[in-house]
């Protein structure tokens, strides 16, 4: 049972890489800095999760649960950026500047949409993505647990 619930929950992060991958490239939205921070920790969480699919531990469960706690954390504070709750980093934008010349950097820089953190590009139900990361990796950090104290009930 252990196993089934690590698994679930790693196919729980790689699925909500995989649909934020999918409104990227194929929905064409940008991704904002907090959108990018978001998504480190699901692949943690998908690699803790291949690994103790292999050789289950209660540490890894736990180390899994932690991958998905922050990142639920880091989706609600986004989700309050958003809803103007508290101000958000200044520096909210995408792109790199790689090793550019001063001419193409600016040229990069004056091309490249602005995505702000505390703009909603999509919802639904009144939840932005941000905050729907947020519910949804909430629910795979109680599933990690569950996997984490699999009978150890007493």
């Amino acid at each position: 049972m252990q196993q089934r619930l690590i698994l679930l929950a790693a196919l729980g992060s790689a699925l909500m890489l995989a649909t934020a991958f999918g409104f990227q490239h194929i929905g064409d939205m940008a991704p904002c800095k907090l959108c990018l921070y978001q998504r480190w920790p699901h692949a943690v969480a998908v690699l803790i999760g291949l690994v103790a699919a292999l050789f289950p531990h209660r540490l890894l469960a736990l180390l899994g649960a932690a991958a998905a706690f922050t990142t639920s954390a880091i989706g609600l504070y986004h989700a309050g950026v958003e809803w103007k709750w508290w101000e958000g980093p200044t520096t909210c934008t995408s792109g790199s500047v790689g090793d550019l010349a001063v001419k193409d950097l600016l040229n990069q820089i004056l091309e490249a949409p602005m995505v702000r953190c505390d703009e909603i590009p999509w919802e639904l139900f009144g939840l932005s993505m941000a905050g729907w990361n947020g519910v949804i990796s909430l629910g795979l950090t109680l599933i990690w647990l569950a996997a984490a104290f699999q009978g150890k009930r007493r």
